[in-house]
């Protein structure tokens, strides 16, 4: 039986978690579970789980639970975090956002499986994530449709993930194409929240599903791919795909395409991360062929989803830069959350903020921290200029 700590446990990734984990209770146990401040939700888990560890990110929730349930450890604050990754065999990280960082870092310098639902810790820390996980040869099973659609095409092909193979030519990322797709620079212009948080195909949270409707989402996963297989920026396609039946493909040099199809449902990836390098029986995400009458494809539009290519551009440019990127976005996407900013200033904050970009390599973690810190600070500027 692998021992799970999943982190991120009440938001969308971490419940489909569960979901899996019900279906296979003979296979996983949930050592420990993470949050940040959904109580009621967490305390529902823990009563069905019973892990052996709770960790908080909210400290009054902490100590409610902690009295609660007397038999259970609770812990509060990001040493929690990296600490609770030595005792298990799998971590799921599904945490939201840039915070999810020392998780990866810690579980893959533990040398632990990590289940990799948080891209902005590898997209963001690429460089550090990237020593920690060849120091130990930690193996990072990618939990987003996309990537793990890229992983199964490419398993039997590749015996090391790490080095890219000269027999692919390209690895071609599909996007849903978002809410908005279609949209007049006008139409755009006009958005409401409500609109952006209306995802044609996936249920996601919120930071996500407006990431969706940007393409920043789509963009960001460029970035992941490139740190998780080791392909060139120019290797690296994005393809508009409204059905999100097809989750990715690799064309090879023959020009051999091979695709990964199931119907949208994140319980198929997470099956597969956890039961790797194995295949469970499992219905999850399965295709009624009577039901699909076409497959459709497209270019992304560049022009009114700039997000995109600033992420091409991020990516191209390395060190830091990502980092830059991830952060003027979870600043940027957070303003328009709050109703600070339109929809369509989103690309445009983020676009100036890159031009501030300062340069810094990445050589430490530090390094990371400090480019982030930077680039909350001067978005969080511009917001306040707008």
């Amino acid at each position: 039986m692998k021992n799970i700590a999943l982190l991120g446990s009440t938001g969308s990734i971490g419940t489909q978690t569960l979901d899996v984990v019900r279906a296979s209770q003979d296979k996983f146990n949930i050592e420990v579970l993470a949050a940040g401040s959904s109580i009621g939700a967490i305390r529902k888990q823990i009563t069905e789980f019973s892990p052996s560890t709770v960790i908080m990110s909210d400290v009054r929730a902490a100590k409610m639970l902690d009295e609660e349930f007397p038999t259970i450890t609770v812990l509060s604050g990001p040493d929690a975090l990296k600490e609770s990754v030595v005792a298990c065999d799998i971590v799921v990280n599904a945490i939201v956002g840039f915070a999810g960082l020392p998780v990866t870092i810690a579980a893959l310098s533990e040398g632990k499986t990590l289940a990799l639902a948080n891209k902005e810790s590898l997209i963001a820390g690429g460089p550090v994530v990237q020593k920690a996980r060849k120091s130990m040869k930690s193996s990072i099973i990618p939990v987003d449709s996309e990537h793990s659609a890229l992983y199964q095409c490419l398993h039997g092909y590749r015996s090391d993930y790490d080095r890219p193979s000269q027999s692919i030519k390209r690895l071609i990322v599909t996007a849903s194409g978002g809410p908005f797709r279609g949209f007049t620079t006008d139409k755009l212009n006009n958005v409401t929240l409500e609109e952006a948080l209306e995802h044609p195909t996936w249920d996601m949270g919120p930071k996500i599903t407006v990431d969706s409707s940007t393409l920043m989402n789509k963009g960001l996963e460029v970035i992941e791919a490139h740190e998780l297989f080791g392909i060139e920026y120019e290797k690296i396609d994005v393809v508009v795909h409204p059905q999100s039946i097809v989750h990715s493909m690799v064309e090879f040099v023959d020009s051999s395409i091979i695709a990964q199809l199931s119907m949208p449902d994140m319980r198929l990836p997470i099956t597969y991360a956890l039961n790797y390098p194995e295949r469970s029986e499992a219905e999850w995400g399965s295709i009624n062929w009577d039901e699909i009458t076409k497959l459709e494809f497209e270019q992304p539009d560049f022009k009114n989803f700039s997000c995109l290519k600033l992420a091409y551009q991020a990516g191209e440019e390395g060190e830091t830069a990502p980092a830059w990127l991830n952060a003027a976005n979870e600043v940027a996407v957070a303003a328009f959350l709050n109703g600070q900013i339109k929809w369509a200033d989103i690309p445009h904050l983020i676009a100036q903020a890159l031009d501030n970009y300062d340069s810094r390599k990445a050589e430490e973690e530090h390094d990371i921290y400090e480019a982030d810190k930077q680039a909350r600070l001067i978005t969080n500027q511009l917001i306040a200029g707008i």
